[in-house]
C-alpha cells in the first residue's frame, strides 16, 4: 500500500511532526480496537489498515477468567465497547505484523503477506503469557482459543476434576472461584507470602486468604512450583499436588519480539513511552497503546501497561495528540483495575509504591478499602476498594486533578466518613 501524502505539521513537545494521512494499527485486541474507533471519533478521514494476529473479530478479555465456564462464545468489543474495526479500510485479522521498518521515508510494517506503509503506525499487540517451557501440559489463559482448551478440560472431564492453578494474581483467584462453583478441585499455588502481593503489598494481599477457604479453594503460599508434568505438580519443598488440569497464571510480557532492533525496548519487553504515548527513543512517528506501552504519568510516576481500562482510554489520548490536539489534565490516566474474585468485587485506582503508608477503612473482614499514602505526607496514591462502592466512585472522582490528591488520614480512615469529605486543600 502506498502511503497517501502527509499534511499539516504538527508541534509535540519541541518536534515538529506531521499529521498523518494514513494509520496502521499493528493489533486488533482493545487498544487496537479502541485505537480505530478514537481515529474515527476524532474526525480522521485518512486511511486506516488493521492487522491481527488471532483470526477474530476484536473480543473483550475479562469475561475469559470471569465468566470461563459460561461463555461459550468470544464478546465481540463492537457489542462491549463500541470499538469496531470495520470503521478501518483495510482490515486484516490474520495477518500478524513480523518486523518494523523504520529507515525509509515512511514507517513499514512487515507481514507474512507483504508490507504496509503509512504515515504513522499504532503499536497494539498486547501481551502474551508466561509458562516456562518445560512445564509439560501446562495451560494459560489469554486468548479465546485458551479459554476454549482451558472450559473443555474442566467440564468435559471426568467428575473430580482437579485443578491447580499456579499463582495467585487476578486472573488465578478469578478462575479458581469460577472452577470451585463448578464443582472442580481447586488448589492454588503462590510463591508469595499472600495472593496479589505484587500489585497490592503482602498485608493487603492478605486480607484475600480467608476467601479461598471460604469458596473451597485450597490455598499454599511461600511455595514454588519446581517442576509440572503429567497427572502432577512438583513443589520445591518435595510435594506432589495430583493434577488433572494445571493453569498457570504467573502474568504476561508485552509481545514485542517481533519489534527488536527497531526500537529500544525495555529489559521485559515493553516500550517507554511519553505523556502522549508516543516512543521514546525514536523520532519516528510511531505510539504504542495498551500492553506494551510503559507510561511515565506526572501524577503517578511510572504506570505499566497491562489492564483493560488503559487499553480501552489510552488510545483516545494517543490518537488526540497524533492528531495534534493540545495536552489536557484528563490525559493523564489513572491507573485502574477491577477484578470478581472468589465471591468479592475488587477496584484498585491509583498505582501504589511498595514504601506507601497503609490506611484501612472498615473491616478486613468484610466490606472493606485501603488507602495508600506517600510515606509521611497526606497525599493519596492508591484506593482499593473490596465491595465497597461507595469508596469506588470516590477514588474514581479523587484522581482527577494534576496531582495526587491530599486527604486528612484520620477522617479518610473513618468508614463513616464519605471520603470527598476527607479531602483538604492541596
Amino acid at each position: 500500500m502506498t502511503s497517501p501524502a502527509s499534511q499539516d505539521p504538527v508541534a509535540h513537545e519541541g518536534r515538529t511532526l506531521q499529521r498523518p494521512g494514513s494509520v496502521v494499527v499493528v493489533g486488533a485486541g482493545l487498544a487496537g480496537a479502541a485505537t480505530v474507533a478514537a481515529l474515527r471519533d476524532q474526525g480522521f478521514d485518512g486511511h486506516v489498515t488493521v492487522l491481527g494476529a488471532e483470526g477474530l473479530e476484536p473480543y473483550d478479555r475479562p469475561p475469559l477468567s470471569k465468566e470461563l465456564l459460561d461463555r461459550t462464545a468470544p464478546a465481540p468489543l463492537r457489542d462491549e465497547v463500541g470499538a469496531d474495526v470495520a470503521l478501518a479500510d483495510d482490515v486484516r485479522l490474520d495477518d500478524a505484523a513480523t518486523g518494523l521498518d523504520l529507515d525509509g521515508p515512511h514507517p513499514a510494517v512487515r507481514t507474512a503477506t507483504g508490507v504496509v506503509v503509512a504515515d504513522a503506525v499504532v503499536l497494539a499487540t498486547g501481551a502474551h503469557a508466561v509458562v516456562p517451557p518445560t512445564w509439560r501440559g501446562a495451560r494459560t489463559l489469554h486468548t479465546w482459543r485458551d479459554a476454549t482448551g482451558l472450559r473443555e478440560a474442566l467440564r468435559d472431564g471426568p467428575a473430580g476434576r482437579r485443578l491447580v492453578v499456579v499463582g495467585a494474581g487476578w486472573i488465578g483467584a478469578e478462575v479458581a472461584g469460577v472452577a470451585a462453583r463448578a464443582g472442580v478441585d481447586v488448589t492454588v499455588v503462590e510463591a508469595a507470602t499472600a495472593p496479589l502481593a505484587a500489585a497490592l503489598g503482602p498485608a493487603v494481599g492478605s486480607w484475600t486468604v480467608p476467601w479461598y477457604d471460604a469458596a473451597g479453594v485450597r490455598l499454599l503460599t511461600g511455595v514454588r512450583v519446581a517442576a509440572v508434568e503429567p497427572g502432577q505438580v512438583l513443589l520445591d519443598d518435595g510435594t506432589s499436588l495430583p493434577a488433572d488440569v494445571v493453569l498457570v497464571a504467573v502474568g504476561a510480557r508485552p509481545s514485542s519480539g517481533w519489534l527488536s532492533g527497531a526500537l529500544p525496548l525495555e529489559p521485559d519487553g515493553s516500550l517507554a513511552v511519553d505523556d502522549a504515548f508516543r516512543v521514546l527513543g525514536t523520532d519516528a512517528p510511531v505510539v504504542a497503546v495498551g500492553d506494551l506501552a510503559v507510561r511515565t504519568s506526572p501524577r503517578h510516576g511510572v504506570v505499566p501497561g497491562g489492564h483493560w481500562d488503559g487499553a480501552l482510554r489510552g488510545p483516545s489520548v494517543a490518537v488526540r495528540r497524533l492528531l495534534g490536539g493540545v495536552p489536557a489534565s484528563a490525559d493523564d490516566l489513572t491507573p485502574y483495575v477491577f477484578s470478581t474474585q472468589l465471591g468479592h468485587e475488587l477496584a484498585l485506582h491509583g498505582h501504589p509504591a511498595t514504601d506507601d503508608d497503609v490506611v484501612v477503612r472498615g473491616d478486613v473482614a468484610g466490606a472493606v478499602t485501603a488507602l495508600w499514602f506517600r510515606p509521611g505526607t497526606d497525599r493519596l496514591s492508591a484506593v482499593l476498594s473490596v465491595d465497597r462502592p461507595r469508596d469506588v466512585a470516590a477514588a474514581r472522582r479523587l484522581f482527577t486533578g494534576p496531582d495526587l490528591p491530599v486527604l486528612d488520614r484520620t477522617r479518610a480512615g473513618d468508614p463513616d466518613v464519605p471520603l470527598k469529605a476527607a479531602v483538604l486543600a492541596g
